[in-house]
């Protein structure tokens, strides 16, 4: 599901409502990775069963003397590299300015499909105006309205012909990925588990231009690394470099069955790291994660537990979660590390026999029923687990519109506490019987 949009353009052409529109209004996920640059959003949205990720590369213009050097080029230089497809969004009411000039120089020199999509189009009159942009030499224009969502349709309809296809190979193997935040340690942490002795890498080409196919077949234990190609040189634009590796990791996130998700000991969770945990955890991904530079830190005998409880804290309220320390410099419990994650691999593919799964959790749902709502009482029948890549159980019920979040939350925990789940998001489903 490696494809891309990315949404380019200048400030203030409607880029941010046609996000929304091709997001929330297919009840995609959409995360905002607050913190990581100033309102910029990732998205997952659909378009006739293919599955997309839509990025708002967001022209802003912080107080910087020099605008488009600074920050709108750098942004438009990474969407090129990194997006499937172009959405070069312009604005019909102002025709065609400098910046928009300089920003379809650069989509001229790129190799990638590029959709010039103009917005505001919202009559016949403006329809006409619209013509002015084939004066870009870019092809094709499309008149849209972001608002209203006219010409939307027929847009994307355009767009998903230039989706690559995601092969199918290597499904059999786990697909193991590391994310975190710049200098953390991801590329130590390979360095160290791959070795010095180069012929046990194989690098297959990957499904994207960027993320490398690592076979990894060691000490017994056999998969696939997902690396995400390293960090472009620094730029000034510090939040560009930032837009640029959150980028790549939802790209390595997306293709992964297990995610590690690497942390610095020396300054704890921070609000990035727990965006891409929220992120994985909604792609219903297995989760580890992996307190490196943990050498580093002076230590008791109570250091671990203080650390772990603050971490889980921060991830409620999913908090069954293996966390591990390590030191990928001095090799100190990496190989722990592969061996949780490919636990948690089999613990995101774990199927339970339906008489188990009713034997052990009708007598606990019968000690301890859902509450009376209005005086009628739920009766579950039946349990069984839903055919899927993820954990997915479906409970039978009378009156399934009178569970509430907190009883669901109970169920879950004993499911877990029952059938080992560590590291995986549980989904649960009440249904009428």
């Amino acid at each position: 599901m490696s494809n891309i949009i990315a949404i380019v353009g200048r400030p203030n052409v409607g880029k941010s409502t046609l996000f929304n529109r091709l997001t929330e209004s297919r009840k995609a996920i959409v995360d905002d990775f607050s913190g990581v640059t100033r309102d910029r959003h990732y998205g997952v949205a659909e378009w006739t069963d293919k599955q997309f990720t839509v990025i708002d590369t967001g022209g802003y213009v912080a107080n910087s003397e020099d605008v488009f050097e600074a920050a709108i080029r750098e942004q438009v230089i990474i969407a090129i590299e990194e997006a499937t497809v172009l959405l070069f969004m312009v604005d019909v009411t102002t025709g065609i300015t400098d910046l928009d000039d300089e920003i379809a120089q650069l989509l001229r020199r790129s190799k990638k499909p590029v959709f010039i999509v103009v917005n505001k189009v919202d009559n016949t009159q403006l329809q006409n105006d619209a013509a002015v942009f084939y004066g870009f030499g870019l092809g094709e224009i499309h008149p849209i309205s972001s608002m209203t969502g006219s010409g939307t349709g027929d847009l994307l309809d355009e767009v998903i012909k230039h989706f690559e296809d995601v092969p199918e190979e290597e499904n059999a193997l786990p697909k193991i990925t590391i994310v975190g935040r710049p200098n953390v340690g991801k590329s130590s942490l390979i360095n160290a588990l791959m070795g010095k002795e180069r012929n046990i890498v194989t690098p297959i080409a990957g499904t994207t231009r960027d993320s490398i196919h690592i076979h990894y077949n060691q000490f017994g234990h056999e998969f696939m690394f997902i690396d995400t190609a390293g960090l472009r040189k620094k730029t000034k634009v510090k939040e560009n470099i930032e837009f640029y590796s959150v980028m790549r990791t939802i790209k390595a996130l997306e293709e992964a069955d297990v995610v590690i998700l690497m942390i610095d000991a020396m300054e704890g969770l921070e609000s990035q790291d727990v965006n891409i945990f929220h992120l994985a955890e909604k792609n219903k991904k297995g989760i580890v994660i992996l307190v490196n530079k943990w050498d580093l830190v002076e230590k008791n005998s109570k250091t671990v537990n203080i650390f772990e409880d603050q971490i889980r804290q921060k991830l409620q309220p999913f908090t069954d979660i293996p966390i591990i320390f390590i030191s990928a410099l001095n090799k100190q419990r990496i190989f722990q590390a592969v061996e949780t994650a490919l636990d948690v691999f089999k613990n995101r593919g774990k199927k339970i026999p339906t008489s188990k799964l009713n034997d052990v959790m009708l007598p606990i749902i019968e000690n301890y029923p859902p509450p009376a709502l209005k005086g009628k009482y739920i009766k579950v029948k039946y349990i069984t687990q839903i055919n899927a890549s993820s954990p997915m159980f479906a409970f039978f019920c009378n009156l399934p519109q009178y569970i509430k979040e907190p009883y669901k939350r109970f169920i879950e925990n004993k499911l877990r506490e029952n059938f080992d789940f560590s590291g995986v998001p549980i989904q649960i489903y009440f249904r009428q019987k």
